[in-house]
């Protein structure tokens, strides 16, 4: 039976346990290293103002010069985040053929009704078609250590950053060789500087359906203000972490995002053993703890205060 013998303790107990849990999220989460530079441009005095004041410059490359100072331990992972942009919205989700993104030819030749108005152009289709895939996020980035007035290059790691079931099931090629002749009499989306096939130069297994960037873009954000990885940065020099020093973040800026209030910031961040920096779930571990507590209390003081006899 649950009586208050039980109950009470239980609550009590159950609240300094969510309370310890709760502080140890939040120190963790308080631990982890983040440092964001935003870089939409708007402001007169931000170095990327000229990629975006008229007339807007096609590859136009804008560098930000900034400082660390305490190591930034590694691995360090390279977010690009957007504000004010709406993935989750389901028009705009479900405009793709997921036929087409499985590597069925049939679907290059006709693609869905759902890709619409990123169907056809020219009077031909669109590879791969749809809205989500024609607004995929275009800018690039390079990092370099400023060292006695001398850029060195810090290598990114761009291997591994989609999720697993997306590069081995969900997204695949067409059975193909060479990959490029699958295209053959379908145009590149409206807004996309290469075709599909030619996304990675340097890596031919890392172009069409199962490239990295293009299936981070593709796995949809649930909330308007989101960040998406990158890079990693796990090799060479700085396996350990970013080293003290100036560094100079190179942009190609590409994506607008001023027409819808939006927002682009770069983000360097490492990580724990609960994930990225994410102060929400230690809050909420508090407040139910302290919850809990506050409840055993009072439930103590109305026992105490108003319990039967035992003979009733």
């Amino acid at each position: 039976m649950l009586s208050a013998g039980v109950v009470i303790p239980g609550f009590f107990v159950i609240g300094l346990a969510f309370i310890g849990i709760g502080v140890g999220l939040l120190i963790t989460s308080r631990s982890i290293q983040v440092l964001e530079l935003d870089y939409t441009g708007t402001e007169t005095n931000s170095p990327c103002y000229k990629c975006t004041t008229p007339p807007v410059q096609n590859n136009c490359v804008c560098k930000l010069n900034f400082t660390i100072d305490t190591l930034f331990k590694g691995p360090v992972f390279f977010y690009y985040s957007l504000t004010n942009y709406f993935q989750s919205q389901r028009k705009y989700g479900a405009s793709k053929d997921y036929n087409q993104l499985s590597g069925d030819l049939t679907y290059f030749k006709s693609p869905a009704s759902d890709c619409d108005p990123y169907q056809y152009a020219n009077g031909k289709p669109i590879v791969p078609c749809g809205s989500l895939a024609n607004s995929m996020f275009n800018d690039t980035f390079k990092l370099y250590q400023i060292i006695n007035g001398q850029e060195k290059l810090v290598p990114f790691d761009g291997k591994g950053i989609a999720w697993w079931t997306d590069y081995n099931i969900k997204y695949r090629n067409p059975d193909y060789s060479p990959l490029k002749n699958a295209f053959n009499d379908t145009v590149k989306p409206v807004f996309w500087s290469k075709a599909a096939y030619e996304l990675d130069t340097s890596d031919a297994t890392n172009n069409g359906f199962v490239n990295q960037d293009f299936l981070v873009w593709m796995r949809r954000a649930a909330l308007p203000n989101f960040r998406k990885l990158y890079r990693r940065i796990t090799e060479g020099d700085y396996k350990d972490g970013l080293p003290v020093g100036n560094y100079s973040l190179e942009i190609s800026y590409n994506y607008p995002v001023i027409s819808f209030d939006g927002t682009k910031k770069a983000t360097f961040s490492n990580v724990s053993w609960m994930g990225g920096q994410n102060e929400f779930l230690g809050i909420a571990y508090l407040v139910i703890g302290s919850m809990c507590v506050v409840m055993s209390i009072v439930m103590l003081i109305v026992y105490a205060k108003f319990r039967f006899p035992d003979d009733d």
